[in-house]
């Protein structure tokens, strides 16, 4: 195992060296220190070994991270030095010219898909809903049938408020469902936009902070027909009017039974690309027929209703529309990307 820590060592650092972007280096840190990275997939065999071969593995591996974390830090420096070196060589600043350009402002490219699937899904019949993005623990996970002991309430994907155990930052606007289901009679249907946070990487098609669009319709004999019909009319009014799509049974807690969706890719055409990590596929919304426990938590009685839920990922539905191959440029506030929107 030690050799193979070598082995892994000097073709890091040598991948590290090479790379020549810092999209290069992110791809780089993913593929070695990420939580699919190869040292991974070294420390999996921990199991295997002797407590002495244990001890002995785990503190080579924690100064190989380190020492592979340092590097590239180091190089992301030099890339970024490199890049205003450029940039100081073919672009110039005019201190006299008139501020109004810059004034006039336009709505970023998020905000925009926001605006346009609410009305797509409010010309469906649905009900633009929102909630706080601080939440507790009974709309973010009890009520939406994630008991105590579910991974999802891991602190490495639930942000908690610092000193509250019972405050987090809401990981899905699904707990906006259960607020308005708390308030509300059925039949209803509700679409819920807004920002939720995980403790994630940031990496090409990953971010801590992103935005859903889910979506909730309680009523008398509901069925995945009545889902699948509504979520396929909304996507290619949103995204790709020629869109495929693949269905994928999945499991979600408040759902059941649960699904996932992926659409084709936009921006290979199928072909593979790092957006859909080589598959043509990009993973768009999980949904399902809302579990009998989610409709008794606030109060509607699942054997006279019954309902669909779907989330959408909204960055990455962007991604898809206008074929943005990484989810970072969203973020970077650079106005040469973001005024082409």
């Amino acid at each position: 195992m030690l050799e193979k820590l070598q082995t892994l060592k000097t073709e890091a650092i040598s991948a590290i060296s090479a790379a020549s972007s810092e999209t290069t280096l992110r791809e780089v840190e993913v593929n070695f220190l990420g939580r699919k990275g190869k040292l991974t997939e070294i420390l999996r065999g921990l199991k295997d070994l002797s407590p002495e071969e244990k001890g002995k593995l785990g503190k080579a591996s924690n100064d190989l991270k380190v020492e592979l974390e340092a590097q590239i830090a180091t190089k992301a420096v030099e890339l970024q030095q490199a890049q205003f070196g450029k940039l100081a060589e073919s672009e110039w600043l005019d201190v006299t010219a008139t501020g109004e350009e810059a004034l006039r402002g336009r709505l970023h490219p998020i905000t925009q898909f926001i605006e346009e699937a609410e009305k797509v899904i409010a010309g469906l019949s649905f009900t633009i809903a929102s909630g706080p993005q601080i939440e507790d623990d009974f709309h973010n996970f009890t009520a939406l049938n994630i008991p105590a002991d579910h991974p999802a309430r891991d602190s490495q994907d639930t942000l908690f408020i610092s000193g509250e155990s019972d405050r987090m930052l809401r990981t899905q606007t699904s707990s906006v469902q259960i607020r308005y289901a708390e308030s509300h009679k059925p039949p209803f249907r509700i679409v819920v936009p807004g920002r939720v946070f995980r403790k994630d990487d940031f990496d090409a098609c990953h971010s801590p902070m992103f935005h859903q669009l889910e979506g909730l319709m309680v009523d008398k004999d509901i069925s995945l027909a009545n889902m699948k019909a509504i979520m396929e009319e909304a996507v290619r009014k949103l995204v790709n009017p020629e869109a495929k799509f693949r269905w994928r049974t999945s499991y979600f807690p408040f759902v059941e039974p649960g699904l996932e969706v992926d659409m084709s890719c936009t921006v290979c055409g199928g072909k593979g690309c790092s957006v859909c990590k080589q598959t043509g596929w990009v993973e768009i919304v999980g949904c399902g027929l809302v579990h009998a426990n989610v409709l008794e938590n606030v109060k509607i009685d699942s054997k006279k209703w019954s309902g669909f839920a779907f989330g959408f990922g909204i960055d990455r539905m962007v991604m898809l529309k206008h074929q943005i191959k990484d989810i970072r440029l969203l973020y970077e506030g650079d106005l040469r990307f973001l005024k082409q929107f």
